[in-house]
């Protein structure tokens, strides 16, 4: 008998720590090959942790919320056969990199542990670990190191975890903290970061009071995150919208002619979210000044045109794929892209690296029947694009001949932009670029 440590492999080249949601197998069950033992979750995705070998689970390294950085042992498998040594010995020799990631986060731990830094920056004056991630959150945050003292931890030993963190920041922005920042005499406590951007003072929520037969339903993980992160995109950009409407009637006569030829060909579903993609993805091209960031006063143009895809849950919660360059696709790779992650999406099967680097949204809001809408931008993106239904709407068609009266297919595109740094001018011929590139949709293109 010979022992297997299944470790937290890495997640996404910027991943360096995840939280335990729940296990999977119990001490002393049974796990075959690809089996999965656990589930983690990082701030963007959830995700199974599958075992590499065949054999009966001893022990479990780590409870539920625990936060485990990539390198960690979470669990010990025992296995039988000759093979075995070699088998633990190739698993170390395949993650040096998370070895190294975690000798690293190692030193900076140890640095935690000093009333002073190298840097001279405030740290911790208590012997408390914070992750790296509950560190950055505070400094995102502007929660100072006194006050992550104070703040009651639910993790092992009194962590505290990254859920303990966003909840104190939501009650902290709500009015209703749930721990007093412990101040030294005579000496104000610093924040981790100055803030880049000047926003307004968010407004204090009206307390709610539940009543006989109102249920209470809590916020999910990803719930919270998302609540989180629209109220800090409203607060950050400053929002303006453009509608505009577009008749796509040769776009919905082109996929009804060739829609099965290309399921039969291709093994895929052709939707219309890969054609708005593409064209939205040549709209980027023509103005890439909406592919851009805000970095304080300093404008980031990015290179890659990256288009997060909006996708519903079946809990209700919305995640974000992303498309990485999607100006070099063609219609059938764009496709398979668009059809593969939102399979994935709904199973929960996305890497974490296929929910970063976004540069501009899609949202097709078109699906639940909505006509347009107003889309918070996904920060730190400046613009969002929302899909309205196509409808059969009756309209005026201008021939030689004159005008005539006729049944065309239109839709309504909701521009949502940061006017910070995009002015109406350019977000409004953003938008109609996206608009003319279908409605000069060659009806006898090939696929």
């Amino acid at each position: 008998m010979s022992k297997f440590e299944l470790k937290l492999p890495q997640m996404g080249e910027s991943v360096a720590e995840a939280t335990l949601t729940s296990w999977l197998k119990e001490v002393g069950d049974t796990i075959e090959m690809d089996e999965a033992v656990f589930e983690v979750a990082t701030d963007k995705v959830d995700s199974e942790v599958p075992s590499e070998v065949e054999g009966i689970l001893v022990e479990k390294k780590f409870d539920v919320d625990d936060v485990v950085k990539v390198g960690d042992v979470v669990a010990i498998i025992e296995i039988e056969g000759e093979g075995a040594v070699s088998i633990t010995a190739v698993a170390v020799e395949e993650e040096p990199a998370q070895e190294k990631e975690a000798a690293i986060l190692e030193e900076q731990i140890n640095h935690v542990k000093n009333d002073v830094s190298p840097s001279g920056e405030e740290v911790s004056s208590s012997d408390r670990f914070y992750s790296p991630l509950v560190k950055n959150i505070a400094k995102e945050e502007g929660v100072s190191l006194a006050e992550l003292d104070a703040i009651k931890g639910t993790g092992l030993e009194g962590r505290v975890t990254k859920n303990d963190i966003l909840d104190y920041v939501a009650q902290r922005t709500s009015g209703g903290a749930i721990a007093e920042p412990i101040v030294p005499p005579k000496q104000e406590a610093q924040v981790l970061k100055e803030p880049k951007t000047t926003s307004a003072p968010a407004a204090k929520a009206t307390p709610v009071v539940a009543k006989d037969g109102d249920e209470l339903i809590p916020l999910s993980r990803m719930g919270k995150l998302i609540a989180h992160h629209m109220a800090e995109s409203v607060s950050t950009s400053a929002h303006v919208q453009s509608f505009i409407e577009v008749d796509v009637t040769n776009v919905v006569n082109w996929r009804n002619k060739v829609k099965n030829e290309f399921q039969k060909r291709e093994g895929e579903k052709l939707t219309f979210t890969p054609i708005f993609m593409e064209a939205i993805a040549m709209a980027l091209k023509k103005y890439p000044l909406m592919n851009i960031s805000l970095d304080g006063d300093t404008v980031v143009k990015k290179r890659n045109i990256n288009l997060g895809m909006a996708a519903a849950l079946p809990d209700g919660n919305l995640i974000v794929p992303v498309i990485k360059n999607a100006d070099q696709l063609n219609l059938v790779g764009m496709a398979k892209m668009v059809n593969d992650l939102a399979n994935r999406a709904r199973a929960n099967k996305l890497k974490p690296d296929e929910v970063k680097d976004g540069t501009y949204t899609v949202t097709n809001i078109g699906s639940f029947g909505s006509v347009f809408g107003t889309p918070i931008i996904n920060q730190p993106q400046v613009g969002i694009l929302a899909l309205g239904a196509i409808r059969k709407i009756p309209s005026v068609i201008e021939t030689p001949e004159g005008d005539l009266i006729g049944i065309r297919s239109k839709m309504y595109l909701s521009h949502s932009y940061d006017h910070r740094v995009v002015n109406g001018a350019l977000g409004g011929m953003f938008v109609k670029a996206v608009a003319d590139y279908l409605e000069a949709w060659d009806i006898n293109r090939e696929i």
